[in-house]
């Protein structure tokens, strides 16, 4: 009886072993179907269970200063793909030439993609490279599709085939009605130097104490130019969950994202800020503008 319970001990034993290393097999992402759909070749980490594609940017001549940088010195886009319970979560980063970052972005977001920060590597490039980092969530095959749309738009506009803005505004010859900027933002600002400029206060606390618009807590936007053809740039201060809207409303309204990053540390809520510019009609601008400013809960002032 002894030996028939050894047994039968050994052999749950055994079976709880199996059943574990399938579960454990069934964690690891689908590598063929990765590779297959992003088009791009990957290595998994067995420790972690991640299975990482990249796609290096040899297509780029690059320099920083009089020094060469190769695809191994931080030249080269990826996507990290980890199975967590019935979901995947894909994380990346983008490897961009300046005119294919809004169309990258446009692409990832199109694709259900979550864009988090955008930003430089290095100084003194040439051509300039811009960083952007993804990350989503969702079905394994639907992320990786998805990250295969983006890697196929950035080959697509590689070679100087992405977007290049072409405008030419002087601010001392601005002569642009601000109060048709008023009746779409709903707030006022003030002209000088030939740049009309809106400031919108946002709030958040560092070190328990309250930081508010004139700490530098807020969004703004100036114009310049006229009402057929003018330019913005400006700062747009959000909350994590705000993010996403923002960059859908400004890209479709044509303006393009520039920077995406934190100005603080330790602050409560988290306040995420965007750098954006755009050029066209003062009142297309202005509803762009108004559209992403929809997204926020931040008060008008």
């Amino acid at each position: 009886m002894k030996r028939k319970g050894s047994a039968i001990v050994l052999a749950v034993a055994i079976a709880h072993g199996i059943q574990g290393g399938a579960a454990e097999a069934a964690s690891v992402p689908d590598a063929a179907s990765i590779e297959r759909l992003t088009g791009a070749p990957g290595q998994l980490d067995p420790v972690e269970g991640v299975f990482k594609v990249s796609a290096p940017r040899s297509d780029l001549s690059e320099r920083v200063g009089t020094s060469r940088i190769t695809p191994a010195l931080g030249l080269t886009s990826w996507a990290a793909f980890k199975r967590v319970g019935r979901s995947t979560v894909v994380m990346g980063d983008l490897v961009l030439a300046e005119d294919q970052v809004n169309p990258v972005m446009s692409a990832a977001l199109d694709a259900g993609l979550a864009v988090t920060a955008l930003h430089n590597h290095f100084l003194w490039d040439s051509p300039r490279v811009m960083f952007m980092h993804i990350e989503g969530m969702g079905a394994e095959v639907d992320l990786a599709t998805a990250v295969g749309g983006v890697f196929a738009k950035i080959r697509e506009t590689s070679g100087d085939r992405g977007e290049v803005p072409r405008v030419t505004v002087d601010p001392a010859k601005t002569r642009l009605d601000p109060k048709r900027i008023e009746a779409v933002l709903g707030v006022s600002g003030a002209l000088k130097d030939g740049v009309y400029k809106v400031v919108i206060g946002r709030q958040t606390r560092m070190h328990g104490h309250v930081m508010g618009s004139a700490m530098g807590v807020n969004t703004w936007a100036a114009f310049a130019g006229s009402d057929d053809q003018a330019i913005v740039d400006g700062d747009i201060a959000m909350f994590e969950p705000e993010l996403q809207g923002v960059l859908k409303a400004l890209r479709a309204s044509g303006i393009d994202v520039v920077a995406i990053h934190n100005h603080m540390t330790f602050e409560e809520p988290r306040v995420i800020f965007l750098h954006y510019w755009g050029f066209g009609r003062t009142e297309d601008l202005a509803r762009g503008l108004r559209a992403a400013l929809d997204q926020t809960r931040g008060k008008m002032r």
